[in-house]
């Protein structure tokens, strides 16, 4: 990718059959822009204010439990309501110009740890295969009533967090979201024209070539995606094929958390800083079909471009046209490759 490092060029997102701008020669303009406050990892590990912290009192006069581990409650302020009539829609003549459909679903919280101060890389590994273990069950009872479940984290005021306790969201519906369906039809399309599966054969390319990788073990692979929008974005994908979190084994578990703590820790090594983040798991739809096309897999979208102040927009051309990245997918590897594996904080 040598001849790739400083001339602009488009690459090719599979996935979502999209294209990504990359500009590497920007990298060298001055920034004199907007500098976001960076995020602090120094927190109390009980806040009497928040409303997620173990003990106190939500917003709705809900009392949360004492609880030691994980912790999962309704959302008090849910995007998706699981009454209404979903076929509703489907009486009518749909309008070509104002065509809409109804949806059901639930929206859910899953606090991390009882501990205010601790983000994921920062909890020990046997807490994450805790918190693993809690998205397994969520995911499964969920999939008994709704064709998508989104697990999902957004990490650090940058990002839209509204409380900086640590804590993510899973989201469920009965109907396949926007980027759910144009992955699903790639898989599809992919498997059907190679007969293999996408990500297999992805990682399979990613191992030989060794440039974008970040963190390997005997299970699970992390690197920045040929194809990566946001500057420091991870691909967190399986060396073996499995579809959802239920096919995972006990010892794939505690692989998966020993990556995420690594690669996270990098994430906040890279600026020393509680690195912001949207994170998400894309597991096969529970919807009865055949979906051997598809392979779980988690993204991350990082905000931070230059310092733990600088971060990118996604504004005018990218607004307009397409996605446009800096640098390049590679060195945004290796910069991470040459942060460590233990967090800054307990060095």
């Amino acid at each position: 990718m040598s001849l790739l490092s400083d001339k602009s060029h488009r690459r090719y997102n599979p996935l979502l059959g999209e294209w990504v701008l990359v500009s590497p020669h920007r990298g060298k303009r001055p920034w004199q822009g907007q500098q976001e406050a960076p995020a602090s990892n120094a927190a109390a590990s009980y806040d009497d204010k928040c409303y997620l912290c173990p003990g106190n009192t939500r917003i709705t006069g809900d009392t949360n439990p004492a609880y030691t581990g994980t912790y999962v409650f309704q959302n008090d302020f849910p995007a998706l309501q699981n009454e209404g009539d979903s076929s509703a829609d489907e009486l009518r003549e749909p309008d070509p110009l104002f065509h809409y459909r109804a949806v059901t679903g639930e929206s859910r919280v899953i606090c991390f740890s009882p501990d205010h101060s601790k983000s994921l890389p920062q909890l020990s590994c046997a807490e994450i295969v805790g918190v693993i273990n809690t998205w397994t069950t969520q995911m499964a009872e969920l999939a008994q009533h709704y064709q998508w479940v989104q697990v999902f984290e957004n990490k650090g005021a940058v990002m839209g967090c509204s409380n900086p306790h640590p804590h993510g969201q899973i989201w469920a519906q009965n109907q396949l979201p926007t980027e759910a369906a144009k992955i699903d039809a790639n898989l599809k399309a992919y498997q059907l024209k190679y007969d293999n599966n996408l990500l297999l054969d992805y990682v399979a390319r990613e191992l030989e070539s060794g440039e974008r990788l970040v963190d390997v073990n005997d299970d699970w692979v992390t690197l920045v995606p040929f194809w990566a929008c946001w500057p420091f974005e991870l691909m967190l994908l399986p060396r073996f094929k499995v579809e959802d979190f239920g096919q995972l084994s006990t010892a794939q578990k505690a692989s998966l958390a020993e990556i995420l703590k690594a690669s996270l820790s990098r994430y906040d090594n890279l600026f020393q800083c509680s690195f912001p983040y949207s994170m998400g798991w894309r597991t096969a739809p529970f919807n009865a079909e055949n979906n051997q096309h598809w392979q779980l897999h988690a993204v991350f979208f990082p905000p931070l471009l230059r310092s733990a102040s600088v971060k990118k927009f996604m504004v005018g051309y990218e607004m307009l046209a397409e996605a446009q990245r800096d640098i390049t997918p590679e060195q945004a590897a290796q910069r991470l490759r040459d942060c460590s594996t233990t967090h800054y904080l307990e060095s």
